[in-house]
């Protein structure tokens, strides 16, 4: 009876031991500023070869992402709590446009680990331990439901790959290499981030 009392004991040590939603955020939201490159490939049903955009981005953690396309063309994003904007060069010009807010939550969401915000639009199912993981976000909001099947994320300490699946059929993958963790930000993006 001992025997069987100590191995159920270490059977549930070992699942509560496992790899929660909870780690993976505390896990996420460490860093003050994430910085890196990127690679961009959006795979559409009407193209045999993906479109391909790569570049560089800072994110800040609750000031937002700055992100600097250099490849195929020159161009910068800042995604904010307060909308998307574009430079043009002398300054940003802010793009309005309907259920934006809930794109911009979406996306500084899934960069900045704030899981607990993306449940509410999404059921989650997280795989793996700490130094690779996989986070399956199911849309389950109507607005969601209309954009996408699934979306993806996986990684280790930081986030390194989103895989998005669009319910038309359409992909999109991002990789985010040579990254670096809460590093002086260059001069752009700091005042870009302020």
């Amino acid at each position: 009876m001992k025997k069987y009392l100590f191995t159920f004991l270490l059977l549930c040590s070992s699942f509560t031991m496992a790899f929660s939603e909870v780690d993976l955020m505390k896990l996420m939201q460490k860093p003050q500023s994430v910085q890196g490159e990127f690679v961009q490939q959006r795979f559409l049903k009407a193209l045999s070869t993906p479109i391909t955009t790569s570049g560089q981005f800072s994110l800040v953690k609750q000031k937002g992402l700055l992100w600097q396309m250099q490849k195929p063309f020159l161009t910068d994003l800042k995604v904010t709590p307060q909308g998307i904007m574009q430079w043009n060069g002398t300054h940003w010009i802010s793009s309005q446009n309907f259920g934006q807010s809930e794109q911009i939550k979406l996306f500084l969401g899934l960069l900045g680990g704030d899981i607990s915000a993306l449940a509410k639009q999404f059921d989650t199912q997280l795989s793996g331990d700490q130094k690779l993981w996989q986070l399956r976000l199911i849309p389950n909001s109507m607005l969601m439901k209309q954009i996408f099947q699934y979306i993806q994320l996986q990684g280790g300490d930081l986030v390194n790959e989103i895989e998005i699946f669009e319910t038309q059929g359409d992909r999109t993958v991002i990789r985010f290499n040579q990254l670096r963790v809460d590093q002086a930000l260059p001069p752009f993006a700091q005042q870009a981030l302020q």
